[in-house]
Order: C-alpha cells, then sequence, then structure tokens
C-alpha cells in the first residue's frame, strides 16, 4: 500500500498508513458504471427523470424574491402523502413549507422561527422532527429536537438533545428515530484535526405516544474508530426495514451499524480508501481541466448514506479531512466494498462541463448526498454531487455493477435529495443563496415517467480515454453548409484558447472535437503594442497600466504557442477559417495597487483584439482597436464577432467612455480600417439593478443582423434576455441603429422549470433558419454549471 502523505498533515497521514491498510481498494477504477443503455431484444423504453420545477426559497420572504437576504434549502423531507414538503433553513434559521399538490408549481406555505439552526428534518406521521443546533460554541454544545404539527404549522413540543445534532432519520415503520450528534470540530483550530472535545455521540428516539413521552436511548461511539477513537463525529444516518441504522463518521473514516431495538452496535468498520486515476488533482490560475493525474490512498470519508436493501447501503464518499474521494460505494453489512464509482463522476462533471476546475486540489466534483428510491419497481440511486451541481442517477437492480441511467442539473450545491416513489417524484435541495452571484437557493422538483431525457443538452466525446474538457463557452457560430455543425469558444476561466465542434445532430448535442488556437507563425507576438525596456520594473507598474504592453502580450502567449485569450465571440470565415473576439481585459484609469490589483482596481492588462486563424486555428491575422478607442477601454469590450460581404462586424458589450450606447464595429478587411455605429440599449428592468449589455452578433441577410441583448442578472431577478435585429446596411459612420424585437428569451431559458441562466451569449443560425443559443456557465464558479444548448427553430 502506497501512503499519500502530502494530502493530509504529517500525523494523519501516519496514523491513516497504519491504520487502514486492510481496507485498501486499489481497483476501483475498474468498477465504472455502465453507459447509458438503450433497449435491447424488445425491451420497454426505460423511463427517465425530468425537471417539471425550482422553487426559490427566497419568494418565501418576497414573492419575486426581491431580498438581499440570504437563505437555504439544505436538508428537505415530504409530509406522509408526499404532497408538502418541509426544508431547513440555517441561515434564517427556520424551516419552510411548499406545497406541491401541483408538483409543476409549487407553492410557498410560509416558514417557522427557530430557536437555533437547523441540520436535519425528517417526518414520523403527522409530525416533521427537526434537529437543531443551539450550541453556544464548538465546546459548549446544546441541541434540540423540534417536533412540528405539519397540518399546522406550529411547534407540538421540543426535546433537549444535549449536543450539536447533525442528522435525523426515521424508521420506515415509524418506530424510531436516530439522531447523529456530531458535536463538530472547529476547523480553525490549529489545523482542525480530531480529537476535539467534546466527543459526538448517537441517540435513538422510542416514537411510541405522544411526542412529550418519546423517550431517548443514547449510545457511545467512542472507542471504536481506528482514526480519532476518542472523538467519534457521527455525520449522517439512515435506517433499513429491519431496523438497523447505519452511521457514517466521516473523519473518522468509519462506518457503525446499530440495532435500534435493542440499542446494541451490530457491526463496525473502517470506510476504506481509493486509489485513481486520470482526474485532475491540481489547479491552476487561469484554470486547465487536464484528468491525467492520480491519487493513491484516499480515506473515503463518507458524508450521506442511504440503505438500497437491508443488507446493503450506498455512501457519497465526499471525502474531508484527507482530501477527496470522489465517487461513491456500495457496501454490505458485513463490510464488504460491493462496487465503488472510481473515476466516474469526475469523468461525468467533465464530459457535462459541469466540472468544478477550482476544487480540483481539494475534493473535485464532492459527492454530498445518495438517496434510494423504487421507481416503477426499477431500484434506483441517486448521488448528489455538491460542487458540480449534479444528481447521478443509477439502476441498482444488481447492486455489484449499476447502471448508469442518466444526469440531472440541479440548483448549486445540492446537499439534500429525497425520493418519493409514491408520486414519481424526486426533490433536491440546492443550499447555495447569494444574490449577487445570481444565485438562490432552490428547491429542484423532477419527475420520473419520460421516455427521454431532456438534460444535459450538450455534452462531450471522449478522447484519449477521458472526455473533452469544457465549459465557459461564450460565442456560437454555425457552419454555413452544414446544419449539423456549430462551433464555440471558451473565455478566459480556461487558459489554452480552444474551438469546439459541436454536432448538433445528436440528442444531446456532442462537442466532438476541440481545435487549441495557436500562434505557430508569430503573428499575435510581433504585434505592434507599448514596447518595455526596462524589464526589471514589475510587470504591471501604475506608470504603465493604461496602456497594453509587451509583456501583457508575453503572458498571453504560452511556451507551446498556445494561447490565453479571452474568446467572447466566433464566426465562421469565408475562407474556411474562423474570425475570433477577445475581450480586452482592465479599464484605462483603475490602477490599483501592485501588491494586490486585483482588490484596488483594474488595470490594463490586454486589448480587445480581432483574431483571425485558418481551420486549424492558427492565427493569420490579429487587429486592435483605433488608440483613440483603446485610450478609454472599459472592461466590458468585444463579444461577438461575425462575417458579412467581405466585412467583420464586432459587438462591443458596453458603452465607453461617456458614450450612451455600445459600439458595432466594422472591420474592412481589404483596406484595414474600421467604422462604428452605436447600438441602443434597453435601461435595466431588474429589480436587482445592475447593467445591460450585448453578448453576439449574428447575420440574418441583407444587410440585417441578430443581436443578443441582456442583462447582468440570473435566475428571479433576470428580466432582460432578448432577440433583437438591426439593418446596418444603410447607416453610416457614428449613426444609431433602429432595432427591432424578434424574440424574448425568457420562457425559453425557464422552460421546463429550468433557473434562467445570466450569461446568454452565443447565438447562431445555421443555413437552414434554425437559431441556436448557448450561455456560459462560468467554469462552474460560483455557478451550477449548467449549459443550456437551445434550438429556437426559425424566428
Amino acid at each position: 500500500m502506497k501512503c499519500n502523505l502530502k494530502l493530509a498533515p504529517l500525523a494523519l497521514g501516519v496514523a491513516l498508513c497504519l491504520g487502514l491498510v486492510a481496507c485498501s481498494d486499489d481497483d476501483d477504477n475498474d468498477s465504472t458504471p455502465s453507459p447509458t443503455p438503450t433497449p435491447e431484444n424488445g425491451a420497454a423504453t426505460p423511463s427517465y427523470f425530468n425537471r417539471i420545477a425550482n422553487f426559490a426559497v427566497c419568494s418565501q420572504i418576497e414573492p419575486t424574491c426581491n431580498t438581499d437576504e440570504e437563505t437555504s434549502a439544505e436538508i428537505v423531507a415530504a409530509s406522509q402523502d408526499g404532497m408538502t414538503l418541509i426544508y431547513t433553513d440555517s441561515p434564517l434559521e427556520q424551516v419552510g413549507f411548499v406545497d406541491i399538490t401541483d408538483p409543476t408549481a409549487p407553492t410557498g406555505l410560509g416558514t417557522l422561527a427557530l430557536t437555533g439552526e437547523p441540520t436535519s428534518v425528517a417526518v414520523q406521521g403527522d409530525y416533521a422532527l427537526v434537529a437543531i443546533n443551539t450550541s453556544a460554541d464548538f465546546v459548549n454544545v446544546s441541541g434540540e429536537l423540534v417536533v412540528i404539527d405539519i397540518a399546522s404549522r406550529s411547534v407540538i413540543t421540543t426535546l433537549d438533545l444535549g449536543g450539536q445534532p447533525d442528522s435525523i432519520a426515521v424508521s420506515p415503520d415509524g418506530a424510531y428515530a436516530a439522531v447523529v450528534i456530531e458535536n463538530e470540530r472547529d476547523e480553525d483550530l490549529g489545523e482542525g484535526e480530531p480529537p476535539q472535545a467534546p466527543a459526538g455521540e448517537f441517540i435513538i428516539l422510542s416514537l411510541s405516544g405522544e411526542p412529550a413521552s418519546w423517550t431517548q436511548q443514547r449510545v457511545d461511539m467512542t472507542g471504536i474508530a481506528t482514526l480519532f477513537p476518542n472523538d467519534p463525529e457521527p455525520e449522517y444516518v439512515d435506517i433499513n426495514a429491519d431496523n438497523i441504522a447505519v452511521v457514517t463518521l466521516q473523519e473518522n473514516n468509519h462506518i457503525i451499524l446499530v440495532d435500534l431495538s435493542t440499542g446494541d452496535i451490530v457491526n463496525h468498520f473502517s470506510a476504506g480508501t481509493v486509489s485513481l486515476d486520470n482526474i485532475d488533482a491540481s489547479e491552476s490560475k487561469p484554470a486547465i481541466i487536464a484528468q491525467n493525474e492520480s491519487l493513491s490512498d484516499i480515506p473515503r470519508e463518507p458524508d450521506g448514506v442511504s440503505w438500497i436493501s437491508t443488507t446493503q447501503f450506498a455512501t457519497a464518499d465526499e471525502g474531508d479531512l484527507f482530501g477527496g474521494s470522489r465517487g461513491f460505494t456500495i457496501f454490505d453489512t458485513d463490510g464488504n466494498v460491493v462496487f465503488a464509482a472510481g473515476n466516474s463522476l469526475e469523468h461525468q462533471t467533465a464530459r457535462l462541463g459541469h466540472y468544478p476546475d477550482k476544487r480540483s486540489e481539494n475534493k473535485g466534483n464532492e459527492p454530498e448526498n445518495v438517496e434510494y428510491g423504487s421507481f416503477d419497481n426499477n431500484p434506483t440511486l441517486i448521488v448528489a454531487s455538491e460542487r458540480s451541481s449534479l444528481l447521478f442517477v443509477y439502476d441498482v437492480t444488481t447492486p455489484s455493477a449499476p447502471t448508469y441511467r442518466q444526469t440531472l442539473a440541479a440548483g448549486a450545491g445540492p446537499e439534500g435529495v429525497l425520493a418519493i416513489p409514491s408520486r414519481n417524484l424526486l426533490i433536491a435541495a440546492s443550499e447555495e443563496d447569494n444574490r449577487g452571484d445570481k444565485i438562490r437557493a432552490v428547491l429542484g422538483i423532477y419527475t420520473y415517467g419520460n421516455a427521454s431525457a431532456d438534460y444535459p443538452l450538450i455534452e462531450s466525446a471522449d478522447s484519449n480515454g477521458v472526455p473533452l474538457p469544457w465549459g465557459a463557452l461564450s460565442g456560437l457560430a454555425a457552419n454555413a453548409t452544414d446544419n449539423n455543425t456549430l462551433y464555440s469558444v471558451h473565455d478566459s476561466f480556461y487558459q489554452q484558447s480552444r474551438i469546439y465542434d459541436i454536432n448538433v445532430a445528436n440528442t444531446p448535442a456532442k462537442i466532438e472535437k476541440a481545435t487549441p488556437v495557436t500562434d505557430s507563425n508569430d503573428v499575435l507576438a510581433t504585434l505592434s503594442v507599448t514596447d518595455i525596456a526596462d524589464t526589471t520594473l514589475p510587470a504591471h507598474a501604475a506608470e504603465r497600466r493604461d496602456v497594453f504592453d509587451s509583456l501583457d502580450l508575453q503572458a498571453l502567449i504560452n511556451a507551446d504557442k498556445t494561447v490565453n485569450l479571452d474568446l467572447e465571440g466566433i464566426a465562421v470565415a469565408s475562407d474556411g477559417g474562423f474570425w475570433l473576439v477577445s475581450e480586452g481585459k482592465g479599464t484605462v484609469g483603475e490602477h490599483g495597487d501592485d501588491s494586490d490589483a486585483d482588490d484596488n482596481g483594474r488595470p490594463v492588462e490586454s486589448a480587445n483584439l480581432l483574431i483571425k486563424t485558418d481551420a486549424g486555428g492558427v492565427i493569420t491575422q490579429a487587429v486592435m482597436l483605433p488608440d483613440a478607442l483603446n485610450q478609454i477601454q472599459l472592461r466590458f469590450g468585444f463579444e461577438g464577432v461575425a462575417e458579412y460581404d467581405s466585412k467583420v462586424y464586432v459587438a462591443m458589450q458596453r458603452a465607453w467612455g461617456d458614450e450612451d450606447n455600445p459600439r458595432i464595429g466594422i472591420y474592412d478587411v481589404a483596406n484595414d480600417a474600421w467604422q462604428f455605429m452605436f447600438y441602443p440599449l434597453e435601461a435595466s428592468a431588474s429589480a436587482a439593478g445592475g447593467w445591460v449589455g450585448l453578448s453576439d452578433i449574428t447575420p440574418l441577410g441583407n444587410g440585417r443582423f441578430l443581436i443578443i441583448e441582456r442583462d447582468n442578472q440570473g435566475g428571479p431577478d433576470a428580466a432582460i434576455k432578448r432577440l433583437y435585429s438591426v439593418d446596418i446596411s444603410t447607416v453610416t459612420d457614428g449613426a444609431t441603429l433602429n432595432k427591432t424585437l424578434e424574440r424574448d428569451l425568457l420562457n425559453d431559458l425557464s422552460a421546463g422549470g429550468a433557473i434562467i441562466a445570466e450569461k446568454v451569449e452565443g447565438s447562431a443560425i445555421t443555413s437552414n433558419g434554425d437559431v441556436f443559443i448557448i450561455n456560459d456557465n462560468d467554469g462552474v464558479d460560483d455557478n451550477s454549471g449548467e449549459t443550456r444548448l437551445l434550438n429556437l427553430g426559425a424566428l
């Protein structure tokens, strides 16, 4: 066994190597789920989940979510009839209630204030049982169990738990509740390592009689785990039909089985380790997804757990102290690993553009929870990935060989997952909420029974044994002669700029090729920019931050001639190559502080560039704006590009200087000359304020162009996502265009209960007249990662 000590403090690494040798599963990478199945031998068409609604928790405060207050939807339960959802809202110390009698139109029923932070909720009969953390700090711990009448939404009784609870579950027969008392550690204390008193424990509640008379039995879990035996931190619990509770001790990397009828621990074992190949385990800035690394002997450190039978259960292997194990595992009650997901979730997140590269050094996609339900007699396991905001669905008819069924998009940070098979519903509680980041906490509602899945809308093919990585797609262009091929690019979130070939004849559309943009002929390298003679000065000294200089230029070109541009638009050139636009970085006058420019200003680090490449992505021409415009550069620059009638048209996102509206630039290729006109923007219509700008420009023919105009808001705050047409054929230099509304996109973007994306950035029109749009998912950074490539049909 190899021990990867660099992933943990030395003391923990030594303890790991000494304590977990017998439980290592070095063959996890061989246990990958099957690809999406297809009916064979006349079998019935399989059914799928599809999203039908999202309930924004902020609407409980204000119907249109016009509030900056942070909310959450962390754990969710349902009334016995499946008509009412109860969710925990930790930031506001309350629980919320939602009527899903019509699941396509969930209705808020209000909230109930509590005495502390709710950590979990479960339902027994007419009651919701809510575990509440009332601790003063990490040492002086306390907690309560509040019993709430669901119909009246009022507190019936409160039971003292004596410590900080984390998870609660009710037995299928309603006879018992189990509460894990985590007494969690202070991650800021020292190295954040256990042991940290007080130790956690386990409570069994007998639910006989009225709630006030329920009795408690405490189960000591110290001295059991190999890691930190005197500081058990139970994390999650689930109960099977035999009234056996399975409890995960995440930091201890241990699993305990408790007989609720006696309070006896009937078995316990280490969760073991995994070894992973072909994953991304390091981070860079700008980002790059490279699944070519390995991790050895990483403790699973399971979080959520769910029984799939009376003898087998699944764990979401989030990881914690020692890094990320990044998958899920199915165990039997003897502690044997029946199935391990290996690197399959990491690969699927990359395939769907949901890979959270900023988490590569930590826990990757970070599986948070698992849920089991039988839908139409199909045993189904759902795995929630917190950082990629996805739900992975598996058929576990054969637990040793789960069949991958589909992946569902969720709100940002799914934490709680709830199956309601009696109504063919699945609920996901996504806890992330930040209005400034255009993220609101939601309850996602999905229905089972459709013959096809409506997500994803785009995925990538494999290359060299791993998926082609992608994300942060910005521009979009169509092949002039092939209705089935689109092209896109990614922005500066990732380094090594690429051109993506997308086959839209596939369902979902498939990225089949990623072509690096290169400066092989030194066209970009020899661009005429301000020379820096004194290279001993800092790269962005204040006296030269208002210009794009030679050191800035060098930073755009890698040693292998790939380039790190901020590509926002793409158009197919008449010669078979491409026109690309790279948005300039920085604003003239925002010098900031040399020690930390990002926090104190946005100095000019690159200019807006119009780039021509050949069909292979090699740069053949690089064009800058006139000097007079560069002198008033705003960081909101080039966004869209189109070629029409031997000229190149460029859309700029926002107005520069003291101008009222953004420019549409026209570059005359033959004469190397620019002219400009102005596009009249709508005023912001969002309750959140913000700005409105342009995203893309697409030729319609006869001198007309299609323009994406959008605000910088998402979700319930989104107000302007529109397609307008303009006629540029008869407009003179410096004039203001007239525009015609062609389509309001809000209904398209919210169809099927989708959360409206902020950055609708690309548009393309195929030769048969179909209009496609796509959004930028920000590289899954403060973003759920959902990418919607929509075919709107003809205008």
